[in-house]
């Protein structure tokens, strides 16, 4: 599969550049656009010789022609070059004769657009007849075709009133075209190269065809992209280690956090860049997944973090709205814009229980990387409106803690990050049914209240609200520690409380996430660590969802037993926190080993396998890849492993190593961004210096 992209427009097409497997086609807007793209020479499709992606928004396709009774295999060459850039896609098309003679070819271009909403894409592709916020998997979809001859172009669109796209193709050749094909005939000399270039471009909505011819479009966008690119790659840090593991990690992670930043607008207003959540099925704006990244990548410096905060404040609910599961001042879950959020989908849709705690825990990270007082100013109303959620709207069952529980007919039944409808289990397999309160939410209501007070205090100068905060985050971790803990099989925390107070009592990996957030008591770290390295939890590959001991283990199970790298990631930040740093080690060390068995791409999630059972993780069916806060997880796990951590007393980027065995080699992190500065980490056989680079 070659999968190509610039923010919310990708391709996803076989090893030929071919649209036409279920899930292939060329995206825009949460909107399947191209749904057939197919190259046919003599009528018969070219043999592949070679494929890849070049940078994240390109590739090429090395082909020739197969082998027929009128002409040996390889005797022509076809080399397609492949660009996206922001809402459309230009293909380059190169064919050369090697024979002395001529040879006479028919080169036929079919192409198609069906305008299916991604849900639609996903339904159909995986038998789901249920689709998210819609009432039908099929709705009636008439799109009009178009061909000007004198323009050689094809115009594919959809109007029903609620919705409104369009497909613009241009062809750079004339041939013999009818409305979903054009056909080249031509006699290529010995020795001769034909060219041909195809220009696509995406309209949603009113947006209104570019009077320019499109190579001129597309020169524009590709230099914007190019520079874009280069832009980023000069940003952020550079690493040097002697772990080939760890360096095409990381590189691979830096080049796809480059690839899935997007510009959401609001209105007429584009906002400023983020990360897209994921491809393919999620290349849009995901409150939790977002703020998730923006935390993971604050080291390689603040520009996603800034970012998300200012995009989600604009997003943020300012009423009540049942249909969307909307309170004031929540954050978003899920934005769409497709066909199915225009034809009555819910969106933007707020079934979210821990966003927005986690906008109050990333504004305080960001502001303690970067000490900028005035974003932390811009963004008080938003952090006041979304406190004021936490404090006084998220307590549904009376008993203190922050739950949830869906008010749309058609929102999520789980509002956690484990999102799937069976994953909040008893050990005994049964699911427990809302309002349910969430482990790992307290603990983020815990660090949120302690994160504000310091913000509070130290930029809003506003003593009483910090003192507020602090008392009840005081009396948050008591009555925690006190109502989540178990003293079965050792002790351990459950995963939340039901509707009747009563524990859902399966072990799981969010007990890394209370790590993360500091609400266990100090004295019950221990007990944490040991349980998250156990057989039961860690597969040797990484931490699992849920332990195999309990009944509702499943290793392929959307959230009840896989291994999830940003899930990962916050545990070894967690046991970092409480100073069990080898454990936290053995854990990265994991992830950087299956990252190598994934072309060194981190995939969304992979199967909770035991090692002994796989010489290689296994993989996730409908995992998307590349996936943001995949991308992520090994940048924060590198943050971790060298103990950097911003100073706001000095204002200075500080760092405590301790790194794994195969790394002692020697380390070096140049560039990472703190306080406006920029600063060169080397750790050398334990020693570790941090310079101020000029």
């Amino acid at each position: 599969m070659l999968t190509v992209l610039e923010g919310n427009t990708f391709l996803v097409a076989d090893d030929h550049g071919e649209i036409g497997g279920r899930t292939d086609g060329l995206y825009f807007n949460d909107t399947r656009y191209l749904s057939q793209w197919r190259l046919l020479v003599n009528g018969y499709q070219p043999e592949l010789l070679s494929s890849r992606t070049v940078d994240y928004y390109s590739a090429a396709v090395f082909m020739q022609n197969p082998r027929t009774e009128s002409l040996a295999a390889g005797s022509i060459s076809l080399i397609r070059d492949v660009f996206v850039g922001e809402g459309g896609m230009q293909e380059s098309l190169r064919v050369e004769n090697h024979l002395i003679h001529a040879v006479p070819l028919e080169l036929e271009m079919q192409f198609d657009v069906d305008f299916l909403d991604l849900f639609e894409v996903k339904a159909r592709a995986y038998n789901e007849e249920e689709l998210v916020f819609t009432d039908t998997t099929q709705p009636p979809i008439d799109v009009s075709r178009h061909h000007d001859q004198g323009e050689n172009s094809w115009t594919f669109s959809l109007d029903d009133g609620r919705f409104q796209a369009q497909a613009l193709i241009w062809s750079s050749r004339q041939g013999e075209a009818n409305e979903r094909s054009i056909c080249h005939r031509l006699e290529l000399a010995p020795g001769a190269c034909w060219e041909c270039r195809s220009h696509v471009v995406l309209l949603h909505g009113d947006q209104q065809r570019e009077p320019r011819y499109p190579s001129f479009y597309f020169g524009d966008e590709r230099e914007r992209v190019s520079e874009s690119l280069r832009a980023w790659q000069l940003s952020v840090p550079e690493l040097e280690t002697a772990s080939e593991d760890l360096r095409h990690t990381f590189a691979r992670s830096i080049a796809d956090l480059a690839a899935l930043r997007m510009r959401p607008r609001q209105g007429d207003r584009a906002l400023r860049d983020l990360p897209a959540a994921g491809l393919p099925w999620f290349m849009t704006v995901f409150g939790r997944d977002t703020l998730i990244t923006s935390y993971q990548t604050l080291s390689l410096g603040p520009s996603l973090a800034v970012g998300t905060l200012e995009a989600l404040a604009a997003l943020q609910a300012r009423e009540r709205d049942d249909v969307r599961d909307a309170e004031p001042g929540k954050i978003v879950h899920e934005l769409r814009v497709g066909r199915v959020a225009a034809q009555g989908g819910a969106f933007p849709y707020y079934g979210s229980v821990d966003s927005t705690l986690l906008f109050l825990i990333v504004l305080s990270e960001a502001h303690r990387w970067t000490g900028d007082d005035d974003l932390v100013h811009s963004l008080r109303d938003s952090a006041m409106l979304a406190l004021r959620w936490m404090r006084e709207e998220s307590d549904l069952m009376g008993n203190g803690y922050v739950s949830y529980h869906r008010r749309s007919p058609r929102g999520l039944e789980t509002q956690t990050w484990k999102d799937s409808w069976d994953s909040m289990r008893y050990r005994d397999g049964t699911i427990a049914h809302t309002p349910i309160a969430s482990c790992e939410v307290q603990g983020y209501a815990y660090d949120a209240r302690r994160r504000i007070a310091e913000l509070a205090r130290d930029v809003w100068a506003d003593a009483e609200l910090a003192d507020e905060l602090e008392r009840e985050a005081d009396d948050l971790c008591h009555r925690f520690n006190r109502d989540f803990w178990t003293d079965e099989d050792g002790g351990y925390f459950v995963l939340g409380l039901d509707r009747e107070g009563r524990q859902i009592d399966s072990l799981s990996s969010n007990i890394g996430h209370l790590l993360w957030s500091g609400i266990v008591d100090p004295g019950r770290a221990e007990r944490i660590a040991g349980s998250l390295l156990a057989p039961e939890l860690f597969s040797g590959w990484g931490v699992r969802t849920m332990s195999h001991l309990d009944l509702g283990f499943n290793p392929i199970g959307y959230h009840t037993g896989t291994v999830w790298p940003h899930d990962n990631s916050l545990v070894v930040a967690g046991l970092c926190r409480y100073g069990h740093r080898e454990a936290a080690n053995r854990i990265a060390a994991a992830m950087i080993e299956a990252a190598r068995h994934f072309g060194y791409r981190l995939p969304e999630v992979f199967a909770g396998y035991a090692r002994p059972l796989t010489p290689f993780p296994v993989e996730y069916p409908t995992a998307c890849s590349p996936q943001a806060w995949a991308a992520g997880a090994p940048i924060l796990c590198l943050a971790e492993m060298l103990g950097l951590r911003p100073d706001p007393a000095t204002r200075e980027l500080t760092a405590d190593p301790m790194l794994p065995a195969e790394l002692s080699s020697g380390l070096r992190l140049s560039g990472v961004t703190a306080f406006g500065k920029r600063y060169d980490v080397t750790v050398n056989d334990g020693e570790c210096d941090v310079r101020l680079l000029d």
